[in-house]
C-alpha cells in the first residue's frame, strides 16, 4: 500500500475549515517571533499521537483523559492483550478527538525491540483520503 500524506491535499480551496494547534516542540516562528503553529492534518495527527501516549491522571484537571497503553507494555503480549489495547485506543480517539473519524487500529508486537507498534488509520473532516499515524510504544526500565 502506498504511503499517502493528506496534508498536501488539504491546501486546496475545497477545505473550508482549518484546524490549528501549537507546535509542542515550541520552535520559534522566524517572522512573528511567536510559537509556530501546525495546521489541519498535522494538528490532528499530533493530537491522535498524544492521546495514544497519554496515561490516566497525567493531565491536570482531566484525570479521565488518557489511553493507558503504557501500563500494558509489561504484560505478556497475547491476542487478548492486543485486542484490549486496540479497544482502549479506539475508545480514547472516538471520545476525545472529534476531528478524526476512526477507520482502524492495528497493534503489532516487536519483541526484538521490546516495543509495540500502533498504526491508527482515520479520516479527517473535508479530506477524502485516509490518514495514517504510526507510533511506537517502548518498554523502558
Amino acid at each position: 500500500m502506498a504511503n499517502y500524506d493528506a496534508s498536501v491535499t488539504n491546501k486546496s480551496n475545497k477545505s473550508v475549515r482549518t484546524f490549528k494547534d501549537l507546535n509542542l516542540d515550541f520552535t520559534r516562528n522566524t517572522v512573528t517571533n511567536d510559537v509556530q503553529k501546525i495546521e489541519d492534518v498535522e494538528a490532528i495527527k499530533r493530537s491522535v499521537r498524544n492521546l495514544v501516549n497519554t496515561n490516566f491522571y497525567e493531565r491536570p484537571f482531566h484525570p479521565e483523559l488518557g489511553c493507558g497503553a503504557r501500563q500494558l507494555l509489561f504484560e505478556p503480549f497475547t491476542p487478548v492483550t492486543s485486542i484490549f489495547l486496540r479497544r482502549k485506543i479506539e475508545e480514547v480517539i472516538t471520545n476525545y478527538e472529534p476531528r478524526a473519524r476512526l477507520d482502524q487500529v492495528i497493534v503489532t508486537e516487536s519483541p526484538d525491540r521490546n516495543a509495540i507498534e500502533v498504526r491508527v488509520v482515520f479520516y479527517c473532516m473535508n479530506i477524502a483520503n485516509p490518514v495514517t499515524v504510526l507510533t511506537t510504544l517502548q518498554r523502558i526500565r
